[in-house]
């Protein structure tokens, strides 16, 4: 029986395309008819991604955007920060909807992407002019749902707006927040580099980009949408000896006098609501339990003098990645959308 849509994968050699092409395949509702490459073209998909071994007959086919995207009812993009933006203007004439899992729509401000990412913005109207939808749908949920064009937000960014997303929608969030964020080597990508070569990452912790990371303005501008105030990030990630999963503690400050209980409500009236983000009863937030899933878990606890901590975690492929985006996918196809993606995974 034939389902009802139809979807292609452009950059689908990549760690989160082999999350984009493993959920459609097991998709009720979606189709994966098409996955383009300038990598392993030719080759079968099992190939690349050894979990896919004898799953589909699909290859890696070596095709330009639109032609990927022909007949196509949506369009997931796997494609690197400054490729993404280049292709666009042909997949937008193509007629079909796109989620892209790049940084290169999350942002407004094209001087603010030109300083984190290194580049002039190719198109920056398209930045400004709310052609491009924020694809967290614990924030934007409606809006995503009429989009055409969805920018899928970062790892770390949905890991660390999660945990604050209750303050700052009670307009509780204000002025500087200092967060630390723990992440697995896959979050740098399928090719080695130095800092995801095993035996060093194996044996150590370390830091870069402090206070300096591409996901900054981006969690800034979606927390103060969402209700914070001159909201500041002051964020320092951690190089971890994981191959995925995402680990974040956060520090605010609440000033109008809010109690612990009324805290720990926010948290729990939030999660309640939706079907991915969750409290753990009676532990903190941990990798393991979401590692494979598109689960985020949060904690919360108050401090004195107004100070929260805030834990997250997040499988950076899934919910901070490939998950979110055929979540996204699942909305703006007016599906459920959990659908494909209430797996539990394993444990340990």
């Amino acid at each position: 029986m034939s389902k009802r849509f139809r979807a292609a994968v452009i950059g689908g050699s990549g760690y989160g395309g082999a999350e984009l092409i493993r959920r459609l395949l097991i998709h009720p509702d979606v189709e994966l008819a098409r996955v383009a490459s300038i990598d392993f073209v030719g080759e079968p998909l099992g190939a690349v991604h050894p979990n896919l071994e004898g799953r589909t007959n699909l290859v890696f086919e070596g095709i330009t955007p639109a032609e990927a995207a022909k007949d196509m009812d949506v369009v997931l993009l796997g494609l690197p920060h400054k490729v993404s933006a280049h292709k666009m203007p042909e997949l937008m004439a193509s007629g079909a909807r796109v989620v892209d899992l790049s940084g290169d729509f999350r942002l407004r401000d094209a001087a603010t992407y030109k300083k984190y990412y290194g580049a002039d913005h190719p198109n920056p109207a398209a930045l400004s002019d709310g052609t491009f939808v924020y694809g967290l749908p614990e924030l934007n949920r409606d809006a995503i749902k009429k989009a055409k064009y969805v920018a899928s937000p970062g790892c770390f960014a949905t890991t660390i707006e999660l945990a604050l997303l209750p303050l700052a929608k009670a307009g509780l969030l204000e002025g500087d927040v200092e967060v630390v964020g723990i992440t697995g080597s896959s979050g740098s990508g399928v090719a080695p580099s130095a800092g995801t070569h095993h035996p060093v990452r194996a044996v150590n912790l370390r830091t870069y980009k402090p206070l300096d990371h591409q996901h900054i303005p981006e969690i800034e501008q979606t927390l103060n949408d969402a209700g914070a105030k001159k909201l500041a990030i002051r964020f320092v990630p951690v190089s971890a000896p994981l191959s995925r999963g995402i680990f974040a503690t956060s520090f605010a400050r609440v000033k109008d006098g809010k109690n612990a209980d009324e805290i720990r409500a926010l948290y729990t009236d939030f999660c309640a609501r939706e079907p991915f983000v969750r409290i753990p009863k009676k532990r903190m937030p941990e990798v393991a339990a979401v590692s494979g899933t598109n689960f985020a878990e949060v904690g919360v606890h108050p401090g004195p003098n107004g100070l929260v901590a805030i834990f997250s975690a997040t499988d950076n492929l899934i919910k901070g990645g490939a998950g979110q985006a055929i979540q996204s996918m699942n909305l703006m196809l007016g599906l459920d959308e959990r659908l494909s993606l209430e797996d539990p995974g394993g444990w340990p």
